[in-house]
């Protein structure tokens, strides 16, 4: 006898032919075909093809060859899974997503020499959920903070779309070695990859260069506190997303990030108290939620960072005023994100507008900047 299954949400928007990959993985697509030619499978009761997507609320006919084991199925190959688990490092999670503060020393992804990494550890994060979570954007290796994960399909599709238009704002805190001479500006120096770096140049890494092959990248900065002349809080809100962008900005600043050696050098070495890790954090981001609404998650400072802004005279439970952002309207649901974790509202600092001091080309300062101070450590005011 024929047997109707509902398209759960889950499912929603994919095509048939994932549908079948996903929940009957032994039917062959030959004979998945053959299946929908002769009419044996239906979506509400009507023919369709292989490319056709589903829709939540459908249902699909399956003939008892599919339902009732007539595919004598193979056992289907988990996943490799690597040992530990990410559940410690979850901020924020609901039915479509997951928000991680990932620690620094873990990598996004795979690569060469890497035995562990956070895409092959989502299987931990699969709770409720008969699929695997999915990655929508990175972090560096040693870079901590927040990580969104998607827990669908259809809401790795909104996410990934969100982040594609720059409906989403993300902040990172840096320690910088020196203070910035523009204590707030828009940094504007393309990019261009350099090869040979590392094994069969897999150790990639970026410089500024303005030639036709270079991409435009775009970053907006403050400074948030100093600490006399040697070291500064930096917010950073990247506006486009090119690899160690806001490395090489800040490093192209002057300032490189405290632990950040392969684009400081020797310059970007701590002292005293300070540990020679990267000093580089995705504090918040305020994104689209595929639900309806705003997803807003703000994550701790991870142990090492904590530490230097203790011993600076940083706060490091501060939420100061930062970069102003107007997301695309959605008044379809109220805003996601547990209050604990909300990111506060961002805005520009109220001060006076001065003229501002010589800096180098390719930094734009904004209204709101301050002369640089020297000597008693304290947060800047925003």
């Amino acid at each position: 006898m024929d047997r109707q299954l509902p398209i759960d949400r889950d499912d929603d928007g994919i095509r048939l032919d994932r549908w079948f990959k996903r929940h009957y993985p032994a039917l062959t697509h030959g004979r998945l075909e053959k299946l929908l030619r002769t009419g044996q499978v239906r979506l509400d009761g009507k023919r369709v093809k292989s490319s056709d997507r589903v829709a939540v609320g459908q249902a699909l006919r399956l003939p008892p060859l599919v339902t009732e084991g007539g595919l004598a199925e193979k056992p289907r190959p988990a996943a490799p899974v690597m040992p530990g688990s990410l559940q410690d490092y979850v901020l924020y999670m609901d039915s479509s997503v997951i928000v991680l503060n990932k620690p620094p020393g873990l990598a996004t992804q795979g690569g060469s020499g890497l035995t562990k990494h956070v895409d092959g550890m989502l299987d931990t994060l699969m709770y409720d959920k008969s699929q695997r979570p999915r990655l929508v954007h990175r972090l560096d290796r040693d870079t901590s903070g927040v990580l969104v994960i998607a827990r669908t399909v259809p809401a790795a599709a909104a996410l990934s779309k969100s982040l594609a238009s720059r409906d989403a704002s993300k902040i990172y805190w840096a320690i910088t070695k020196g203070v910035p001479a523009t204590k707030r500006g828009t940094i504007k120096a393309a990019l261009l990859k350099e090869g040979g770096h590392g094994p069969h140049g897999r150790d990639e890494k970026m410089t500024v260069r303005d030639s036709d092959e270079s991409k435009h990248a775009i970053s907006d900065y403050m400074v948030l506190g100093e600490a006399g002349e040697e070291f500064a809080w930096v917010a950073v809100k990247p506006v486009t997303g090119r690899t160690h962008q806001i490395r090489v900005h800040l490093d192209f600043l002057g300032t490189p990030i405290v632990g950040d050696f392969k684009y400081g050098g020797a310059d970007a070495k701590g002292t005293g108290m300070i540990a020679d890790k990267l000093h580089l954090h995705a504090r918040c981001i305020d994104i689209a939620h595929p639900d309806g609404g705003r997803l807003q998650v703000t994550a701790p400072l991870p142990p090492h960072m904590r530490e230097s802004f203790e011993a600076l005279g940083f706060d490091p439970d501060a939420e100061p005023k930062m970069f102003s952002f107007k997301p695309k309207p959605d008044p379809k649901k109220p805003a996601f994100g547990d209050k604990k974790f909300a990111a506060a509202k961002p805005g520009a600092a109220k001060s006076a507008v001065k003229k501002p001091r010589p800096r180098k080309p390719g930094v734009s300062p904004k209204a709101g900047a301050k002369k640089k101070s020297v000597g008693k450590m304290r947060p800047r005011k925003s």
